[in-house]
C-alpha cells in the first residue's frame, strides 16, 4: 500500500500538483457545472413562459387583473422576460439581464398574484404559491444583478480575454 501511495505522490509531483491542487481542480469543474445548470434552470421558466405573453388569453387575463394597457404591456413584459432570460442563460451581460428580470417580476408579482384580493380560499392559496414562487425568482434575479453569471459564460470569457 505504501508503494501505491508513493507512486501517487510521485505522479502528482511530476504534474506539479499536490492533493489539495487535485481537489481544487475537481471542485472548480463541479462549481462551473453547477453554476451553468443553475443559470439554465433559472432561465427556463422565463423562456418557456414568455411566448404566452403574446396570446389573447394571457392579455385578457391580465386586463381582468387590472393591468393597464394590457394589450401593450403584456407583450412588452414578455420581451423583457425573454431578453433577460437569454442574457442570464448565456451569461452575456448577465447583471443587466438580472435587472431586466427584476423589472419584469416586481409588477407581475404584485399585479398578477395579488392573493390578498382573492375571495375564494382555494384560488387565494394558488395565487399565494405563485406569489411566493415569484419572490424566490426575484431573489435569484437580485443575486445575479450583484454576482453576475459566474463561470462558463460569455461574460467570464470576456474577462479571460483581458477586456
Amino acid at each position: 500500500m505504501n508503494t501505491v501511495s508513493n507512486m501517487y505522490h510521485d505522479m502528482l509531483h511530476m504534474l506539479h500538483l499536490d492533493e489539495k491542487g487535485v481537489h481544487e481542480h475537481h471542485q472548480t469543474h463541479v462549481t462551473e457545472a453547477v453554476v451553468l445548470f443553475g443559470r439554465v434552470f433559472f432561465a427556463a421558466i422565463f423562456l418557456f413562459s414568455a411566448p404566452q405573453h403574446f396570446s389573447s388569453q394571457t392579455i385578457e387575463y391580465a386586463a381582468a387583473q387590472g393591468v393597464p394597457l394590457a394589450s401593450f404591456l403584456v407583450p412588452v413584459s414578455g420581451i423583457i422576460a425573454f431578453v433577460g432570460a437569454l442574457s442570464v442563460l448565456f451569461g452575456f451581460h448577465a447583471r443587466i439581464g438580472g435587472w431586466l428580470l427584476v423589472l419584469f417580476l416586481v409588477p407581475v408579482t404584485l399585479m398578477m398574484h395579488a392573493f390578498w384580493k382573492v375571495d375564494d380560499p382555494g384560488a387565494a392559496q394558488i395565487q399565494m404559491i405563485m406569489f411566493m414562487k415569484n419572490l424566490a425568482m426575484l431573489g435569484g434575479a437580485l443575486l445575479i444583478t450583484q454576482f453576475g453569471s459566474g463561470p462558463l459564460s460569455l461574460d467570464s470569457r470576456h474577462h479571460q480575454d483581458g477586456y
